[in-house]
């Protein structure tokens, strides 16, 4: 069965899980801070800063840090990822350039996942044979979006941003989600890769058996889904959880959960070109990271016991609010 041989695939994945984590703090801190690039590495970010120059610059951090931390805790239950929450709000309500921004959105992202992975395996919400085909197409093509997203201008990037989070909150307020879809017959790809198996659910303590259908379509869709996440450095839960639910059949929980898996791995391949391009600030990063790393902890024991369908309505409100502001901001209406 294949619960009997659960245990092993935990324990390594929790010792991979716990050993990236610090890495991708580390990562941040050698990256190294220039103080003459954070204010004006690029023509557009010194007027970028210009509005928070009469703000003492130890707020920003905090300010982030606790800003991360409420996005960590919804973040995880919602199955959206933090880069989703983070890119829109930070770029539209702080004054950082946006390069900078979506190489701290990948690393947020990457932490989240990375710091709910752990539990969520322990728990059986999140399965690796699920996950890890799935990982790897989206890596390959975020690595791709990362180096498309540098190239293109900020400011077409952040009108492109605004109008790419309102179609997420399109895409999450008319999507139908399914707890238990119902698959009758799994196809071949997934028979094949092992995709099925059985977990609790905590809030009503029984095992429920699961299975998946249309991987080839799922694996299309999630080479699309990683460019997106790499180009605009919002990691990827948004797409991931409609796409394990609705497409390929997971129970509504257990595509939650698993979204976070494919997260981590997703976002690690991008993340590696914006440090390689110095879009990484530590100043920016680090306070964001351990933020939402604490805050995703709480949303991995919230999981279990709140409702979905609130922590839903609460990002959809998030996400429309920042989404118009980062489109506005992009087309110059709203400086």
């Amino acid at each position: 069965m294949r619960r009997a041989t659960r245990p092993r695939w935990l324990r390594a994945a929790r010792t991979v899980l716990r050993v990236a984590a610090p890495i991708a703090v580390a990562a941040c801190l050698l990256s190294g801070w220039p103080p003459d690039g954070f204010a004006a590495t690029d023509a557009g970010t010194a007027p970028a800063l210009a509005a928070g120059a009469s703000v003492p610059w130890w707020i920003w951090p905090l300010a982030l840090f606790a800003v991360c931390f409420v996005l960590g805790v919804v973040a995880v239950p919602a199955g959206v990822g933090g880069g989703v929450l983070f890119v829109p709000i930070v770029s539209g309500f702080f004054p950082f350039h946006l390069d900078f921004v979506r190489g701290a959105g990948l690393l947020v992202a990457l932490a989240s996942a990375l710091s709910a992975g752990p539990s969520l395996l322990r728990s059986g919400l999140a399965d690796l044979q699920l996950g890890l085909p799935l990982a790897l197409a989206a890596s390959m093509s975020s690595i791709l979006g990362a180096m498309l997203g540098l190239a293109m201008p900020a400011q077409l990037v952040q009108t492109a941003l605004g109008v790419i989070i309102l179609a997420i909150v399109a895409l999450m307020a008319s999507a139908r989600r399914s707890e238990y879809p119902s698959v009758q017959r799994s196809d071949a790809l997934a028979q094949a890769l092992g995709m099925h198996g059985v977990f609790v659910d905590g809030a009503s303590g029984r095992d429920v058996a699961w299975r998946v259908h249309r991987t080839p379509q799922g694996l299309v869709l999630f080479l699309l889904i990683g460019v997106l996440a790499g180009m605009f450095g919002l990691g990827a839960g948004w797409a991931n959880v409609p796409t394990l639910n609705l497409l390929m059949g997971a129970p509504l929980k257990l595509s939650a959960g698993t979204s976070s898996l494919v997260l981590s791995l997703v976002d690690s391949s991008a993340a590696w070109i914006y440090l390689n391009k110095g879009a990484v600030l530590p100043i920016i990063a680090v306070p964001s990271v351990i933020g939402m790393m604490l805050g995703a902890r709480i949303g991995a024991r919230l999981l279990h016991v709140l409702s979905a369908s609130v922590i839903r309505r609460m990002v959809i409100g998030l996400l429309l609010f920042a989404g118009a502001r980062s489109l506005l901001k992009g087309l110059g209406w709203w400086s």
